[in-house]
């Protein structure tokens, strides 16, 4: 896989989420890393003294998102949200909505709250060719704990908040750094 980063190219895009558009718009060039529409990306940040998560909003592409393509959610209101014992999706589409701080931003994408309980400034979603091919395989769990020894591997889970819930509730002790 080729670095599609280009120095001139990022200085372009200004702030949090002017550099999350741009390297959105590099992994969304890579059909072996994002199918068409696949995958979403984040970017943690400050709006007026207030946490925000922009994340990519539903019927954007990854490939030419722009900031706008961002819905701008209270990242304290998802993290609350993935303590919830159960959350239907509408009801989780209608909370994301009223956290946003700017209601004519697209839906968030259902991995908004996975996205606001993992610690980085910026997550990156992705469909992955190679991995997907791996983990689909027979024995593929086994495969990717041995190709990727200190990461965290989740076996499948439905997308959304039963996924969020999932990575919320073995996390809490977890060392983010270790992985």
């Amino acid at each position: 896989m080729r670095n599609l980063w280009d120095d001139n190219e990022a200085k372009e895009f200004e702030g949090d989420l002017g550099l999350r558009v741009y390297t959105s718009n590099l992994l969304g060039r890579s059909d072996e890393l994002v199918l068409h529409g696949g995958g979403n990306t984040s970017v943690k940040s400050v709006v007026d003294v207030e946490d925000i998560l922009f994340v990519k909003g539903s019927g954007w592409d990854l490939v030419s998102i722009k900031a706008e393509g961002f819905a701008p959610v209270k990242l304290d209101a998802l993290k609350n949200m993935a303590t919830f014992e159960v959350l239907s999706d509408s009801d989780m589409v209608r909370l994301q909505k009223e956290a946003m701080i700017d209601k004519s931003a697209p839906n968030p994408s259902v991995e908004a709250i996975l996205h606001a309980i993992i610690p980085y400034k910026f997550v990156d979603h992705t469909h992955a060719d190679a991995v997907v091919t791996i983990s689909n395989c027979t024995n593929g769990e086994d495969l990717i704990r041995a190709i990727y020894p200190n990461f965290l591997i989740i076996p499948y889970v439905m997308p959304g908040f039963i996924l969020a819930k999932t990575i919320y509730e073995i996390t809490q002790n977890f060392e983010w750094e270790k992985c």
